[in-house]
């Protein structure tokens, strides 16, 4: 991962690191470098991912003892090319989802940890998967909306909620699934903290159009969430007090 110039606004902070901007992307599938230059500044990323290595663990990644040795290779050399300590950790257990292996994904994290990586783990919405991933010294989680590259949104609003309000002091991004603005706003809205797309802008008819599009949705629903959404309600509730007001008993034509 690499870091460039925030724009001006409200911080973050990512394993000490303020970062101005809630939009992060990827660089993958763009139609050419030049356009991925200028999508990067239309969404004014503070944060930019280069894909190194995807990792497959399937079952039993804990008996394999060179699988976890080739992942902390991979992010040594990722740390010698792009002169950071920043990894994405990505852990697959299963090549038609992409769904992490999230044991696999525990065992990587605490290795990387201890070789002194500032971990930001691709991770589902799984309560448990998240305290162990905090246990293995990562401080910061990426849960899926949905899995890479389908584009579907919030699959899961219910537990992406739990997960934010069980981790109130963790710095959550959404990471994968996201396929419209709409969807971006959403997971703001919720309180998330940032979001990591990379497919929903390189695979658009205007990359860049797109990435403008997505900033100000996230832009839209940080400052919405902050500003406080009113409550969902079951019941009708006027605007205007009823008491008081006039009602006409309009007679029909005869």
């Amino acid at each position: 991962m690499h870091a460039v110039e925030p724009p001006s606004g409200r911080p973050l902070t990512l394993y000490g690191v303020a970062i101005d901007s809630r939009l992060l992307i990827g660089t993958a599938r763009f139609p050419s470098p030049q356009v991925m230059s200028d999508a990067v500044r239309a969404a004014c990323a503070s944060v930019v991912t280069v894909s190194v290595r995807r990792e497959a663990a399937r079952a039993h990644t804990g008996q394999h003892f060179f699988e976890l040795i080739k992942a902390i290779t991979t992010a040594q050399m990722a740390r010698e090319l792009f002169a950071t300590d920043w990894i994405k950790l990505e852990v697959i257990g299963n090549d038609d989802t992409l769904q992490p292996d999230l044991f696999g994904l525990v065992e990587a994290a605490a290795a990387l940890t201890r070789e002194g990586f500032k971990v930001f783990p691709y991770t589902t919405e799984d309560l448990v998967a998240a305290e162990r991933l905090l246990g293995a010294g990562c401080e910061v989680l990426m849960p899926w909306a949905a899995p890479i590259g389908t584009g579907q949104g919030l699959a899961n609003p219910y537990a992406l909620r739990s997960l934010r309000r069980y981790f109130a002091d963790v710095p959550l991004i959404i990471d994968a699934g996201i396929g419209a603005p709409s969807h971006a706003a959403a997971a703001m809205e919720m309180g998330y903290d940032a979001v990591l797309l990379n497919t929903a802008v390189a695979a658009a008819a205007d990359p860049v159009r797109m990435a403008r599009a997505f900033a100000a949705a996230i832009a839209a629903g940080r400052t919405a969430f902050e500003a406080g959404l009113m409550p969902r309600r079951d019941m009708a509730a006027p605007s205007t007090p009823v008491a008081g007001t006039p009602f006409f008993d309009l007679e029909r034509p005869r």
